[in-house]
């Protein structure tokens, strides 16, 4: 499985950004995928995950009710709706999937720059 991250950019805070996450190879063999974030100095945390049906999500408290993850399998791409964002957002995002036989993939990641 094959994972490539785009929409990351520049924005001041209280603006919006969409990340898209695009899957290829064995997509099928997903069970759930997620976005993650790296700030500079700071660990990499879980964002949001979603099931392969998309009937199940969660999100990290930091932004329950401003972000919205979603995923098209028809497209297999996943995507991550972050609004009202604050300096604090800013950090490298990186796409995850985890197969069916546990392997985990990750994306290069996308970076996202929140000005105030």
């Amino acid at each position: 499985v094959q994972l490539v991250e785009s929409g990351g950019g520049l924005v001041q805070a209280g603006g919006s950004l969409r990340l898209s996450c695009a899957a290829s190879g064995s997509t099928f063999s997903i069970k759930y995928m997620g976005w993650y974030r790296q700030a500079p100095g700071k660990q990499r945390e879980l964002v949001a995950a979603i099931t392969s049906g998309g009937g199940t999500t969660n999100y990290a408290d930091s932004v329950k009710g401003r972000f919205t993850i979603s995923r098209d399998n028809a497209k297999n791409t996943m995507y991550l709706q972050m609004n009202s964002l604050k300096p604090e957002d800013t950090a490298v995002y990186y796409c995850n999937a985890h197969s069916l036989l546990g392997m985990v993939y990750w994306g290069k990641g996308t970076l996202v720059t929140v000005s105030s």
